[in-house]
């Protein structure tokens, strides 16, 4: 693991959590809170068990009234079976396993759950590192694990595969003419030459596994074709170790209110 970590930027390790014990009592949160908001706004969801209310019932609520999903974003985040694996001390243990004599810290504002639904551009994170948007250290690490099983047509996470050995990258606000802003704004100057200097992949994942990723490796969102949403766990790791974070005391970015300029002026492209 560790040598195709250091070797490619990521790596994914299989069953790093236990589906009956750690993420059924997610997704049952998720399915009741899901059953709240139809029931709240009078919405004929079908709920009658997790798959289906993270499928066929959160589809049926975003068509009655997107504003409707939006709740359950924001509520997802907030669910005591969530936020216990998110502090579970296996986290912090992969994360001193690829860095060695490190102390590991998770980043206010960098976790969450994430929904994906179908062909949604407003939302899409294109190209990026995770070093502008969350800061705290340079050498830190995004966890990334899904909720629902992964297949092609879901749109898995794209990957720039040995990107992060060339550092961080100064970035533009772009909205990319789709509405987005702070860290979803954020490009790369001349973005798609750049990435077409490596090979791209695109892990398939399942309940269970963990996809981790430096903070300077470059990645996307895939496009998700699926007729249900695509559901994700992540998290920010940092390292209080790490010169340019202690150089910034550790501050945050957009995950946490901050511009990024206004903390490390260096990371924009001024070109």
């Amino acid at each position: 693991m560790l040598q195709d970590f250091n070797k490619n930027g990521f790596c994914v390790i299989p069953n790093v959590y236990d589906v009956e014990n750690q993420i059924d009592p997610i997704l049952k949160d998720i399915q009741r809170i899901i059953q709240i908001v139809a029931e709240e706004h009078d919405v004929d969801a079908p709920c009658e068990t997790p798959d289906e209310a993270m499928t066929k019932g959160i589809m049926a609520i975003a068509e009655a009234n997107r504003s409707f999903a939006a709740e359950i974003y924001d509520a997802v985040k907030q669910i005591p079976s969530f936020m216990q694996l998110m502090c579970h001390a296996t986290n912090s243990e992969i994360f001193e396993k690829i860095r060695t004599n490190s102390t590991p810290g998770l980043g206010e504002g960098g976790y969450g759950i994430r929904i994906d639904v179908p062909s949604d551009r407003k939302f899409r994170t294109f190209w990026h590192q995770d070093f502008p948007a969350q800061l705290r250290s340079l050498d830190g690490l995004g966890f990334w694990s899904p909720l629902l099983t992964v297949n092609t047509e879901m749109g898995p996470v794209e990957i720039c595969v040995e990107s992060h050995i060339d550092g961080y990258v100064p970035v533009i606000e772009d909205d990319g003419g789709a509405g987005k802003s702070g860290a979803y704004a954020l490009r790369f100057h001349d973005e798609k030459s750049r990435v077409l200097n490596y090979n791209q992949v695109a892990p398939l994942t399942k309940p269970g596994d963990l996809l981790v990723m430096d903070y300077l490796t470059l990645h996307q969102s895939g496009i998700n074709l699926s007729n249900h949403p695509r559901w994700s766990m992540q998290s920010r790791w940092f390292n209080y170790e790490d010169p340019t974070g202690r150089k910034i005391a550790w501050k945050g970015s957009f995950a946490a209110g901050v511009n990024f300029t206004e903390v490390l002026k260096e990371l924009v492209d001024e070109s």
